[in-house]
């Protein structure tokens, strides 16, 4: 299974490539340890010396400012070594396979890689032919998975809500391009929410997304009824092959998340978006900027969310997988 090439033989989180199938007490150990690193950035002096001597390869096949820039940050701040590869310039584009640059990057005696790729199952690959002192984080594959981003998710969840076992949480916009939003339900399932929702037109739904264990609503505004917390999704128009919307205007018209749809959710409902934003079209800037936004805490709290995620999975914070 995936999500035991994930553990070593003792137990131990090896490489962090999905949610599915991770144990309950392995996302909450993520979380605590997180919680541990959330105010270093407010220290003057930001470094602990847990990765100090090792070095982490940032394996971007795919661009993405944001989440290679707090990958960088975190392990800066748990004192490694870090390389980042711009993807124009790397061997792929002269012919040489993905595992070709792993293995020779591997001979400069890296110790962690985080990858992210275009194309669904890269993180597997590669973590299926690295040596057993190298891990691997995976920081988005194809249409796949995003683990991280959904573990930061979760964590700012925690911060404001404590106690998702009472929970209704709704997902909105393009379910069905987003490695985001299979990563949140999965983790949104195994830390106990009672309703996960999903939001939104059917040319944007999986096919047959209830066996993921969520209720599908193509009505927005009696999907928002009654939410503690609504996760926006970016429409990603790059993904998308034929006409999925009749237009932008009436995707937001429908879709978009405004003023007067935020009011149908509870009065304290938390508005979410893993950015990067696409503001008229996903969402209304008086929303985006709003008293119910922690879409900048999402981004603050990333960082300390992959520091834990690296130190675990280098066994500078021990965890042992649930028997």
């Amino acid at each position: 299974m995936i999500a035991d090439m994930q553990y070593d033989q003792s137990g131990q989180l090896r490489h962090f490539l999905t949610i599915e199938g991770l144990a309950w007490e392995t996302l909450v150990h993520i979380l605590d340890t997180a919680q541990s690193f959330i105010t270093f950035g407010e220290r003057e002096i930001k470094k602990v010396p847990i990765l100090r001597g090792k070095t982490v390869v940032n394996l971007f096949f795919e661009n993405s400012t944001r989440t290679r820039t707090t990958f960088e940050i975190a392990a800066k701040r748990l004192s490694a070594d870090v390389i980042n590869l711009n993807p124009s310039r790397l061997s792929t584009s002269k012919g040489e396979s993905v595992l070709d640059t792993v293995k020779n990057l591997e001979a400069m005696h890296t110790d962690l890689f985080v990858v992210r790729d275009a194309h669904s199952g890269a993180a597997f690959l590669i973590a299926q032919h690295v040596p057993p002192h190298v891990a691997i984080i995976n920081a988005g594959d194809g249409r796949h998975a995003h683990p991280t981003q959904a573990m930061l998710d979760m964590f700012t969840i925690r911060q404001y809500k404590k106690d998702f076992g009472n929970l209704r949480v709704a997902i909105v916009g393009d379910i069905l391009h987003s490695r985001v939003a299979r990563s949140q339900i999965h983790a949104l399932n195994i830390l106990g929410v009672p309703e996960v929702r999903v939001i939104a037109p059917k040319t944007l739904l999986p096919t047959e997304v209830e066996r993921l264990g969520v209720q599908p609503y193509t009505d927005m505004r009696k999907g928002l009824k009654d939410v503690d917390v609504i996760m926006m999704l970016r429409l990603q128009l790059e993904r998308m092959q034929g006409t999925l919307i009749a237009s932008e205007q009436e995707y937001f018209n429908l879709y978009g998340l405004t003023e007067d749809k935020v009011a149908l959710a509870k009065p304290d409902a938390l508005v979410m978006h893993p950015g990067p934003i696409n503001r008229g079209l996903e969402i209304a800037s008086e929303v985006a900027d709003g008293p119910h936004s922690v879409i900048l805490d999402q981004v603050t709290n990333g960082i300390a969310v992959r520091m834990s995620i690296m130190a675990i999975v280098m066994g500078g914070q021990s965890e042992r997988k649930a028997s």
